[in-house]
């Protein structure tokens, strides 16, 4: 054997096993827009971590939702990477199920994070995620639908104002419909809603004895209210409808009004993307008679890594790459600053590029400050969360509720019925989780 041989054998054996050196970080996330343009640009993640390769799983939310919490309470290490919402982190941290990220480099600005998004995703000052995208709620409306009806949007409207908006700019014979809201069942979609339009009628998930409340008035008006609206003003099989269904109703022309999260407003109003991007108007989540609950909803996707992960450093790295100030700059220079993630700094609502891009910054600043998480409802309660209770049991509670609230959409049984089941159901599961806990 020559040495020139010798030579290049060693070579094609070093190359080979930096070849498998490489790691591959399984990233589960949800198919969301700023999520599936996330992977898009992930080109320049790869040229500064060379020896880093990503494997994406993209899932619809309500099976995301189930899937990762599966993955991660049975420690089966199928991901490195989550994406998780407010209402995990911290119950998972407590857990031990997460990673605190204390590894998220020099130049990662922790304290030009949104304070109420920051204490959302830490525990005992630790970071345990590192939010991707936060969000409140408010309206999206067509100020030409609004106009021709004659009709002005208040800044800060009430829910009878909506509902009389939503009926008289309604046309189902060329398919505009007055408002289109959440339906398709899951604690995170149209409980999400639900329970913040509950929150505004002055409702509560529970009482301060964690007693149920679905029996209470409140309730009846709140879920009578949504599906009297619905019924008349609303799309047809609305009860299938989630965040992405609306959206796209919403982007081809076919909604008068879309109430739901505020990151939206980005690609309604995105001309590439949006038949009525030059005709939408934001204004505050709704209020019900004399009280100024507007909902109290905050959210952020965040990406988190799981505890049983083996690659928790490469994972620190891909998680600081996709949620620092560069990667902001990076979406402005390819997409434009109206296209940004919005929400989790404070640095962009104070970007003048970002202000003058995004007609929607403003409303979006004025909702997330009008949520306070900490106080969601006009009645005390012994619970935290705003559009969700923050304990264990809501995940499946949550979402067991919205199929009831669902199947009274679609006609599949009354309002008085949906209310009775979703008492029983939820008194009998937090019987036997114990509450209330001594």
């Amino acid at each position: 054997m020559t040495l020139k041989t010798i030579l290049l054998g060693a070579v094609s054996a070093l190359a080979f096993s930096g070849l498998a050196s490489a790691e591959t970080l399984t990233i589960a996330t949800v198919n969301n827009g700023d999520m599936i343009r996330m992977q898009k640009l992930t080109d320049d993640f790869k040229a500064k971590n060379p020896g880093i390769d990503l494997e994406w799983v993209t899932l619809e939310e309500n099976v995301l939702r189930q899937r990762v919490t599966t993955d991660i309470a049975t420690k089966s290490g199928q991901y490195d990477i989550m994406t998780i919402g407010t209402y995990e982190v911290p119950i998972w941290a407590k857990q031990g199920w997460l990673l605190p990220l204390d590894k998220l480099g020099a130049n990662y600005d922790q304290a030009d994070l949104l304070p109420a998004i920051k204490d959302a995703v830490s525990v005992d000052g630790k970071l345990y995620a590192a939010p991707f995208y936060g969000e409140s709620a408010m309206i999206m409306y067509r100020k030409d639908l609004f106009e021709k009806a004659g009709l002005t949007m208040p800044e800060n409207p009430k829910w009878d104002f909506i509902a009389d908006a939503a009926r008289k700019i309604t046309d189902k014979g060329s398919e505009t419909y007055g408002i289109c809201l959440r339906g398709k069942a899951g604690w995170g979609e149209n409980m999400a809603f639900i329970t913040a339009l509950a929150n505004s009628f002055g409702g509560r998930w529970f009482d301060e004895s964690w007693k149920a409340q679905f029996d209470q008035p409140e309730w009846k008006q709140a879920l009578s209210f949504y599906v009297n609206l619905m019924k008349d003003a609303g799309p047809p099989g609305a009860s299938s409808n989630g965040f992405n269904e609306n959206l796209a109703l919403f982007q081809t022309g076919k909604c008068g009004m879309w109430i739901d999260a505020t990151v939206a407003a980005s690609f309604v109003s995105n001309p590439k993307e949006s038949k009525v991007a030059d005709k939408v108007g934001y204004a505050l989540f709704p209020t019900s008679g004399d009280l100024t609950n507007h909902g109290n909803w905050l959210w952020a996707w965040n990406l988190g890594i799981p505890a049983g992960t083996k690659k928790a450093e490469a994972a620190q790295k891909f998680i600081s790459w996709a949620t620092d100030k560069a990667y902001t700059e990076l979406v402005a220079s390819k997409e434009g600053w109206a296209n940004v993630p919005p929400g989790t700094r404070t640095s962009l609502y104070t970007n003048a590029e970002y202000q003058k891009a995004a007609p929607f910054a403003a409303m979006t600043q004025k909702a997330m400050t009008a949520a306070n998480t900490a106080k969601p409802t006009v009645k005390p309660v012994p619970y935290t969360g705003g559009q969700f209770v923050a304990i264990p049991e809501f995940q499946g509670i949550g979402t067991a509720v919205g199929q009831q609230f669902s199947a009274a959409l679609a006609g599949q049984m009354t309002v008085d019925q949906a209310l009775q089941g979703a008492q029983q159901l939820t008194s009998r599961e937090m019987a036997k989780a114990g509450y209330p806990k001594k």
